[in-house]
């Protein structure tokens, strides 16, 4: 039955109590549609998702029910215990939790949501719970519970593996979801997913409210803020604002010569510099963190004016987060230099202008760094596009059509996860005993896992509980045991402690913590005493400092520094003064491209009469390629073969992102080796593939030694790839993330932390063992799923392969042609950073480019 969509409720007196008109009234407010239908289905007694922009007040919407209900209850009503018959319940206690994807963002809305109690004098206690709230606290909120309780998923999942979740959960009324739509396509969506069905057993009273940018599809969103009955998808009710003013998005038409390749942007630096210039408050989001230090070192480079330009990115240390959003609150800062740790977050009014740099990779995200700018439902927010290679103005072009269209790419609601559920079953089994077939039952009620298998259910118990088969002679791996009522409970203290050290799902690289020391003197690889302490700048990879030497440079927190030791898991740097600092590489931060955007690229190629609306550099390179080779059609893969510097090369442009072409020339590769064409390597972008060999590939072609539609059957996805699989680096990198994540690995034990290297010895060893004695155990079949999305893409990869089928056209060519100079000055490239990079590939791009239009 497909869900309701509200639009228009009851009048505002009908809903809202004398003291919360008065509290409107005296701030100058009227209350929004949305917000009075979410008060309406409050009164329903039903669950709803609430669809609005950034700056439609939907924080506030999802709160006013709790507010009001709370305001009604009698002030002097004692939080006591009562007897239900079964078990024990409270009388007050809790009454609505807040679940925030940003522990920063739960702080903030409890200092907002602080306000209107204080102004309009409710009795109601507001309380934060995160990583970094002390451990007395913690305890005390499990007895003596605030009335409203803001949190994460993470601390949900350890709430509910206590044994007094029944306690403290039972008087539950409301859950709140914020910033659902990026909750939901992750693992820490699949968890929080889990959490809901426990509640929903624990309070079954219990309604959901979801907080959600525009999504593509609201109805399966909706799906997930209430319980799923069995053999039949079922929604919450949709509210949906209106009212809001489209934003006004350009791409920049930079003066000067557009690059061919590369991600910096520092042709248009100028350019980006005087929109800050002119504006009161400007957001500069890039799409990796080392672009955000580059970034900001070339702006304070060129700050002649001293305007107040600040930087933000998650590996930045916590205090100094807060100063920049604290700053930016109070408008004293010019602009902020920021990645995806902005995209979500508390409205700030004072933002005028959003620059992205680079393309989108997807319309709704972009359309979520939009709504930074403005946060004010009636004024349109202001962005504009900085392409960084030609390739991105296509990307960027569709994209501002996209979001005038208002169409959206968000993915569609996952399938949930087995890792993420052995981690949760363990969590159950902390708490209270359990019998399979109930949590079987319970479990289906989360509509990521409505579909869950008995099977697949029954093997991650057994996993739990003995590792499985393949690993049931380690004692080990056996963490929860069967007791003679048949309810599985944990197998020793020891267990429970480890479960709540490694709670989550978010694995990342060993991290090392960054202070700034006074520098030891003696130049570059001195060995003078250094002293411990300074101050704490954040954190960095340690696969990045592994590649320095005491005295090398590079750039973090916003300043240049000098690498003088590492003692433990500390850093010690020192200030620096180098024109050319290394730049921090990050394992995350990587957007991929979005099917959508693709697609949509593909379109842009297709038709060109579309050309008129881009720039004249890429027009003119567009109708070079035309003249040269071929534009491939929106269903055809392109693939042109030329010779160049003694080798051969074979250039495709499938337009289906990097994960999925990387996985891709892995497997074409194998198949020309195969065919005797000795290839040598390959490289990718978000477009293209450039596979080079030893033997004349447009020869083989020509003589039909290779035949492209063979070496582009979807069969590779078959042998070839269980083949590769078998040897890949990528797939144990996916099963050891499992195998964090399900809690077969522990990376945090009491007093210690494994090391890099300790897990991936552990998992590694554990992998070989599975692979070789039971190739269908659940955590590797939890791997191949996470590789048919994740770092493989092989779900994307197969569309394409079944869409291309039958639509190849092959070009032999006796040069480089104009289309792929981008992809080809990716070969070779070298780890050089900063200006030294950009001078490097600009002269590479001569070359080719020179040999292109010849």
């Amino acid at each position: 039955m497909p869900p309701r969509i509200f639009k228009s409720p009851a009048e505002p007196a009908a809903l809202l109590p004398d003291r919360f008109q008065g509290w409107f009234s005296a701030r100058g407010w009227s209350p929004r549609a949305h917000q009075l239908a979410l008060l309406e289905k409050a009164r329903e007694d039903a669950s709803a998702l609430l669809i609005a922009p950034t700056g439609a007040g939907k924080t506030l919407a999802g709160f006013l029910p709790t507010l009001i209900e709370l305001s009604a209850a009698p002030t002097a009503q004692a939080k006591t215990v009562v007897s239900t018959g079964r078990s024990l319940q409270r009388t007050g206690g809790l009454h609505t939790l807040y679940i925030s994807p940003l522990k920063a963002l739960a702080v903030d809305i409890a200092r907002n949501l602080e306000r209107p109690v204080a102004e309009m004098g409710l009795p109601i206690k507001i309380e934060t719970r995160t990583g970094d709230t002390p451990v007395s606290r913690r305890q005390r909120q499990r007895r003596y519970p605030p009335d409203i309780l803001l949190t994460t998923p993470e601390q949900l999942a350890l709430l509910l593996s206590s044994d007094d979740a029944p306690f403290l959960f039972s008087s539950l009324k409301r859950i709140v979801l914020d910033e659902l739509h990026a909750l939901v396509t992750s693992k820490r969506g699949d968890l929080l997913s889990l959490g809901l069905a426990r509640l929903w057993r624990l309070a079954p009273q219990m309604r959901a409210i979801g907080l959600s940018a525009t999504v593509a599809e609201p109805e399966s969103l909706a799906r997930f803020l209430v319980p799923q009955p069995r053999d039949k998808a079922k929604s919450a009710d949709i509210v949906i604002a209106g009212g809001a003013a489209p934003p006004l998005v350009e791409m920049l038409d930079t003066r000067e010569r557009l690059p061919w390749a590369g991600h910096s942007a520092r042709h248009a630096l100028p350019e980006i510099y005087e929109l800050i210039k002119a504006n009161k408050t400007t957001l500069v989001f890039v799409n990796t963190r080392s672009q955000a230090e580059m970034l900001f070192q070339n702006l304070w480079s060129m700050n002649d004016d001293n305007l107040a330009i600040a930087l933000h990115h998650g590996s930045l240390d916590v205090a100094q987060r807060r100063k920049v959003e604290d700053a930016m609150s109070a408008g004293r800062l010019r602009g902020v230099v920021c990645t995806s740790s902005l995209d979500l977050g508390v409205d700030w009014g004072d933002v005028d202008l959003v620059v992205n740099i680079g393309a989108p990779k997807g319309s709704s995200r972009l359309m979520q760094r939009i709504g930074r700018a403005n946060h004010r439902l009636d004024e349109a927010s202001r962005a504009v596009l900085v392409p960084a290679n030609r390739f991105e103005v296509l990307e960027c072009r569709v994209a501002i059509d996209a979001i005038a269209e208002n169409a959206q790419d968000t993915p569609p609601l996952r399938t949930g996860a087995l890792d993420v559920l052995a981690q949760h079953v363990l969590g159950c089994a902390c708490g209270e005993p359990f019998l399979s077939d109930e949590l079987y039952g319970e479990i289906r009620t989360a509509a990521p896992y409505a579909d869950l298998s008995r099977r697949d259910f029954d093997d991650v118990v057994d996993f739990v509980a003995s590792g499985g088969y393949a690993l049931k002679t380690y004692e080990r791996f056996a963490r929860i045991k069967q007791d003679k009522e048949g309810r599985w409970r944990v197998a020793n203290p020891k267990v429970r402690q480890s479960y709540r050290m490694n709670v989550g799902t978010i694995v990342e690289d060993d991290m090392l913590k960054v202070r700034l020391v006074r520098s030891r003197g003696g130049g570059a690889g001195s060995t003078g005493v250094i002293a411990r302490g300074g101050r704490l700048l954040g954190e960095i990879e340690e696969a990045f400092i592994e590649g320095l030497s005491p005295g090398d440079t590079f750039v973090f927190s916003g300043e240049v520094v000098r690498y003088e030791t590492l003692v433990e898991d500390q850093v010690y740097v020192s200030r620096a003064h180098d024109k050319d600092p290394k730049v921090p590489s990050y394992m995350g931060g990587k957007f991929p491209l979005s099917t959508y955007l693709a697609e949509r690229v593909r379109r842009l190629l297709d038709d060109g009469r579309a050309w008129g609306g881009l720039p004249e550099q890429v027009r003119d390179w567009l109708s070079q390629q035309r003249d040269a080779s071929h534009v491939p059609a929106v269903r055809e893969l392109l693939v042109e073969s030329f010779p160049r510097a003694n080798k051969h090369y074979l250039v495709c442009y499938p337009f289906e992102g990097r994960l999925a072409h990387q996985t891709l020339g892995m497997l074409l590769t194998r198949r020309l080796e195969r065919m005797r064409a000795r290839p040598l390597g390959f490289v990718a972008n978000e477009y293209a593939i450039a596979v080079w060999a030893l033997g004349d590939l447009s020869f083989m072609i020509r003589d039909g030694r290779i035949d492209l539609d063979a070496l582009f059957d979807p069969d590779m996805l078959g042998d070839d790839l269980e083949a590769w699989l078998a040897e890949s680096a990528l797939m144990k990198r996916t099963f050891r993330n499992c195998a964090i994540i399900s809690g077969l690995i522990a990376r945090r034990h009491t007093g210690e932390e494994k090391s890099r290297r300790q897990v991936l010895f552990s998992t590694d060893l554990v992998y070989d063992v599975l692979r070789k004695h039971q190739a269908d155990h659940v955590l590797l079949r939890a791997a191949r799923a996470d590789a048919a999305t994740g770092l493989l893409d092989l779900r994307r990869l197969s569309d394409m392969l079944t869409r291309i089928q039958g639509r190849i056209t092959h070009r032999e060519l006796d040069r480089v042609s104009p289309l792929a100079v981008p992809v080809m000055l990716e070969i070779g490239r070298e780890s050089v950073y900063g200006e030294a990079a950009d001078e490097l590939l600009a002269e590479a791009a001569d070359e080719l480019v020179k040999e292109a239009m010849s």
